[in-house]
């Protein structure tokens, strides 16, 4: 077997077991009995570069305060070789996180009471962060087709019109797994310039871009963005490290640079250690398990809808264009506007609330199928058990 097959093969092979055994919040919240598929963590064994890593830092006791090290330059060189975008390493700055990034930049760009447009159905942080921070959530809803979802330019153009002045972008979109066009992110900076705005790009999901699906950065989206426009991105999605708490704030012009060196300095020093030596070797190493992991992901999102077909042919389902988080369209079955109540009452199976994305999540579920196939089928076995099939 090649390498590749190799590494896909243990995506397929994680038991149950063993995963029960992990302290992590999927695996905590819940009883022994329910299976867990709500939050957005991978049950995926370490990749090798970073658990050699890793060993290493705890061997030789490197479990001290955080500095930025090699990783400005790791990520740029994974920019440049995977994404096609040139970045420079003095313009990079580490973040703990991208919402505690988001909420920092919030704190020193705008005044208390300001407005920040997303659009929901979205990532439940992007409210409750908003909020913390004491500015406004000014919702422009994605709409909504026979062919899926797509963003409301006109309405991120009225909203900017009427004062809002920054923009968190999920790009690629969670939960639709909306891949965004180059188009429409053009627009998007060609409308930040027109009324000097500040668009935050949340690119966490980006290295998870799927078959079929090109995922362009929002800094080179036309010569505008680079003058309005932040990118906030981590390793942590891609190879499962959210828990070691390390993300990058992106930049591309002095006036951006400027802006984020107003960051108060202990920020750095909330990120942990473990996170930038996990970072940089995903950046650096990290290529070929990932390059797996994608097509275990295009293999399983295909499976889903396979299953989905057969067992609950009601629920609506379009493939994520990135990621392996499933948008679950349960109106359908009747079961009311919050079915992931239903499904862990009746089927013991976990699902993140539509009601958590916003209002317009009413009636679907967040279905993570970042698992092995046979877990995945037995998610959607549960499904539609609850349900009476």
């Amino acid at each position: 077997m090649t390498e590749q097959s190799d590494l896909i093969e243990t995506f397929d092979s994680v038991s149950l077991a063993e995963l029960r055994r992990r302290r992590s919040s999927k695996w905590v919240k819940y009883p022994p009995d329910v299976l867990p598929a709500w939050i957005a963590e991978l049950d995926v064994p370490l990749a090798e570069p970073i658990r050699r890593a890793l060993h290493e830092a705890i061997e030789l006791g490197d479990t001290g305060y955080a500095e930025a090290g090699a990783l400005p330059e790791a990520f740029a060189a994974y920019a440049r070789s995977r994404l096609g975008w040139t970045v420079d390493p003095s313009q990079v700055q580490v973040v703990p996180d991208v919402m505690v990034g988001v909420a920092e930049i919030l704190r020193v760009a705008t005044p208390p009471g300001a407005g920040v447009v997303i659009n929901p159905p979205v990532y439940p942080p992007f409210f409750d962060t908003i909020e913390e921070v004491g500015r406004r959530v000014i919702e422009v809803p994605l709409s909504r087709t026979a062919a899926g979802w797509d963003l409301d330019l006109e309405g991120l153009e009225a909203a900017f019109r009427a004062g809002a002045r920054v923009y968190l972008l999920c790009s690629p979109h969670n939960p639709t797994g909306r891949v965004w066009s180059n188009a429409d992110l053009v627009r998007i900076a060609e409308l930040a310039a027109r009324y000097d705005a500040l668009v935050l790009a949340d690119e966490i999901h980006a290295p998870l871009a799927l078959a079929g699906a090109t995922h362009t950065p929002f800094l080179e989206a036309g010569d505008a963005a680079a003058e309005h426009a932040i990118v906030l991105t981590s390793a942590s999605k891609a190879w499962n490290l959210a828990g070691l708490k390390c993300a990058v704030a992106v930049t591309g012009s002095p006036r951006m640079k400027a802006l984020l060196d107003r960051l108060p300095g202990e920020v750095r020093y909330r990120t942990s250690i473990f996170g930038v030596i996990a970072g940089v070797a995903a950046f650096r190493d990290g290529g070929p398990w990932l390059d797996a992991l994608l097509v275990h992901l295009d293999r399983t999102r295909k499976l889903l809808a396979e299953k989905l077909a057969e067992l609950l042919p009601e629920v609506g389902y379009i493939p994520p264009e990135a990621s392996f988080l499933a948008w679950l369209d349960c109106t359908a079955l009747g079961l009311g506007d919050d079915p992931a109540k239903v499904f862990l009452e009746r089927g013991r199976v976990a699902l993140l609330t539509g009601h958590a994305f916003g209002r317009q999540g009413d009636g679907f579920a967040r279905l993570n199928i970042g698992t092995s196939r046979a877990l995945v089928a037995e998610a959607v076995r549960r499904l539609a058990a609850a349900v009476g099939r």
